[in-house]
């Protein structure tokens, strides 16, 4: 049984660690990103106090037992206007006043705190806005926590796109303000460089879920059919978070050319299990299976398992049970590497390339944005034809990405 080092045994009581993220949330990739790094911490530091600030803190209480805070609290339930002047005056007389309540809420829920941890995932962006989990309220508690003399680590995040010069700004002041930067691929690195961020003597260090505890893996999953089965990872289209001027059209394609793929894989005698990644990835499967019917009439629908995860949990072992992934989701397509399944990336942005480079798989990545269902098959047969010869790289690749994680979290811990 592994031995802790002696200097967990004395930091560990009276800490108070924060976290800050989406959290809370319907994305399965950010829960166990999150249940990933607790599991570290908490190991290590048995006698710490856990606090996450999240944007579903009700939920992330329930599930995994630690206080929670609202990223941005609401103090006074703001009505919708329809004309200036009042809404001018309640912006002014209201918002502004809100705000700096926030501010002071935010110096106030972190008194005491030893470290403020911001754990992976996709955080540093402006695709889904500034205000909410984005640029500018990562800005504001992570000068809090310098104004508290606390501790601020940035642990292998991800970075991109930023569109609006506001988050920018406010991405790299809180960069710039870290005690401890690092990021899970090399494009994250590149892409703030590229934006004018000195990133010289920050880290590059691999997804966090990489380093989910092998024990918590469930490799025997429900698969009842003697036949080969394909996971088909499924998502809503990615809209800014995958290119600047997103069109309708290109999710269209998506899955029209994935139906291509199912019916060629239904004629070789394959089962297909439809895979997500999140809750509002549930109306997605229907859109397929209706398109499917429609092209290629009835179909023997047991040959399609849909079984929609509600929940991280779920999702494992249905991954588990396939033989051959083709996903989309970013931590879909980590999981299967991890389960040591071979595995085609649909690729939305630039992360899901880097990490099939990390894992040495370039040429089973497939670009979203210029789907085309003959090389897809293509890849799919050239994948097959290799599986057995790919499988000792994938778990070889997966072995020094957990290692790699180990460095990591004793650096992170001799800091505390």
């Amino acid at each position: 049984m592994e031995t802790e080092p002696n200097f967990t045994k004395t930091c560990s009581k009276g800490k108070k660690i924060c976290f800050f993220g989406h959290f809370g949330s319907t994305n399965f990739g950010n829960e166990i990103t999150l249940q990933t790094v607790l599991y570290h911490v908490r190991r290590r530091l048995p006698e710490a106090e856990f606090t996450c600030i999240c944007t579903g803190p009700e939920a992330l209480a329930a599930t995994q037992k630690i206080e929670t805070i609202p990223i941005s609290p609401t103090f006074v339930k703001a009505r919708r206007l329809r004309t200036w002047l009042p809404g001018l005056l309640g912006r002014v007389f209201i918002g502004i006043p809100s705000e700096l309540s926030r501010w002071l809420d935010a110096f106030k829920r972190l008194r005491g705190a030893d470290v403020l941890i911001i754990p992976g995932t996709g955080l540093l962006t402006d695709a889904y806005g500034l205000l909410g989990w984005g640029p500018y309220n990562l800005f504001k508690w992570s000068l809090a926590a310098k104004l508290r003399r606390c501790k601020l680590l940035f642990v292998s995040v991800g970075a991109g796109p930023l569109y609006s010069v506001l988050g920018r700004c406010f991405v790299k002041s809180a960069l710039f303000m870290a005690d401890f930067r690092s990021y899970r691929d090399n494009a994250s690195m590149n892409y703030l460089e590229g934006i004018g961020f000195p990133t010289n003597g920050d880290r590059v260090y691999p997804d966090l879920v990489f380093s989910f505890p092998e024990a918590m893996i469930p490799h025997n999953g429900d698969k009842k059919s003697k036949r080969t089965v394909v996971g088909l990872g499924l998502m809503v289209y990615a809209g800014k978070y995958s290119v600047a001027k997103p069109r309708d059209a290109i999710y269209q394609e998506y899955l029209e050319n994935l139906v291509v793929f199912a019916r060629w894989s239904l004629a070789r005698d394959y089962d297909i299990r439809l895979l997500i990644g999140e809750a509002p990835d549930c109306t997605v499967p229907e859109e397929f299976k209706s398109l499917l019917k429609s092209s290629s009439g009835q179909y023997d629908e047991e040959r399609i398992i849909d079984q929609p995860a509600l929940s991280i949990k779920q999702l494992l072992p249905q991954i588990a049970a396939t033989d051959i992934v083709v996903a989309t989701r970013f931590h879909n397509i980590l999981l299967a590497l991890l389960f040591n399944k071979p595995v085609i990336a649909i690729s939305f942005h630039p992360k899901c390339a880097s990490l099939m480079s990390q894992m040495g798989l370039p040429e089973s990545c497939h670009d979203i944005n210029h789907m085309n269902a003959g090389k897809l098959i293509e890849q799919f047969q050239d994948l097959e034809k290799n599986a057995e010869r790919l499988k000792p790289l994938i778990r070889e690749n997966v072995d020094q990405a957990r290692k790699a994680l180990d460095e990591q979290y004793n650096l992170i811990f001799k800091m505390l």
